[in-house]
């Protein structure tokens, strides 16, 4: 890819060359829109984890760390079906923000450090200045919602960490979204949040709900700015969100093969050899030292 190039454009010219297989090695924010034209025509999607975060590639179990092990699956892997979100017809395969999670995606740290970001964003948020965004919507139990200084919907529910954890989804195939907001109305409030968001523990925020649904519609008053899988998004109102059950089929590595008996009884030798004080150049084969994984 080039600057400047459109990735469905790019997917959808592969698929008509006759591409069986389509894939990206990027952040969630390039897996959406390739994602999207493998689930139009009904192709296996590879996630090869390149990005700044990984959400996508993380909660499918991929190791960010080890990108030759996630490009077999272009050759062998298994297909799993996971859920795809929209909004306005738009796919994404993480989240939706609005408000303060938003302006952090805009932040100049963002890519660099996430605590930063909010260090560098939430004083004007949620000052004692600030307003909330004029957004109004409806949760399941029919409570009417007007205004929020956040609004986060996500493919799939988050399971939020404890201090020191990220938050993750447990579950990519529950057919459901996960929506989050929040609304603090004094400096006390602000200041709170703003301690516990640096700790990964904002939900212990007054004035923080969250639930789960298959659609949520949300009216504004106008164009909203958003962070649209960790890349930032204008989006006009209204804002229908919808999910898509098992719309792809995410094809995953297969897991490596465990190493063969000799192997192991090697390794064991070395382990008692360190353990009773022999040095390792007693050994006499010294090319043994250090085993390397091949790919397979």
């Amino acid at each position: 890819m080039r600057p400047g190039d459109d990735l469905c454009e790019r997917a959808e010219d592969l698929v008509a060359g006759g591409a069986g297989v389509l894939g990206v090695a990027g952040g969630d924010g390039s897996m959406a829109p390739v994602a999207a034209v493998a689930s139009r025509h009904g192709l296996p999607f590879v996630c090869v984890p390149a990005g700044t975060r990984n959400h996508f590639a993380l909660d499918l179990g991929l190791d960010p760390n080890d990108l030759a092990h996630a490009m077999t699956a272009f050759r062998r892997g298994v297909e799993v079906r996971v859920d795809l979100a929209e909004v306005n017809g738009q796919v994404f395969v993480n989240n939706v923000s609005l408000g303060i999670y938003a302006a952090m995606v805009r932040s100049r740290h963002y890519r660099r450090s996430k605590v930063r970001a909010v260090m560098d964003e939430l004083p004007d948020l949620i000052g004692p200045d600030s307003a909330p965004l004029p957004l109004r919507f409806r949760a399941p139990d029919g409570a009417e919602h007007s205004g929020a200084h956040a609004l986060l919907v996500s493919n799939n529910p988050y399971r939020l960490g404890g201090l020191g954890h990220n938050a993750w989804r447990p579950r990519l195939d529950s057919g459901s979204l996960g929506v989050l907001t929040i609304r603090v109305d004094d400096g006390r409030a602000a200041a709170r949040l703003a301690l516990l968001e640096l700790f990964g523990r904002g939900h212990l925020s007054p004035g923080y709900s969250r639930w789960s649904a298959a659609t949520l519609t949300v009216d504004a008053d106008g164009p909203m700015p958003a962070g649209l899988d960790g890349e930032p998004a204008t989006l006009e109102p209204r804002l229908r969100f919808v999910t898509r059950p098992e719309a792809l089929a995410a094809r995953l590595p297969v897991a490596p093969r465990r190493s063969s008996a000799r192997r192991l009884v090697e390794e064991s030798g070395h382990l008692v050899r360190a353990a009773t004080g022999r040095s390792m150049r007693d050994r006499a084969t010294p090319e043994l030292i250090t085993v390397k994984r091949q790919p397979r």
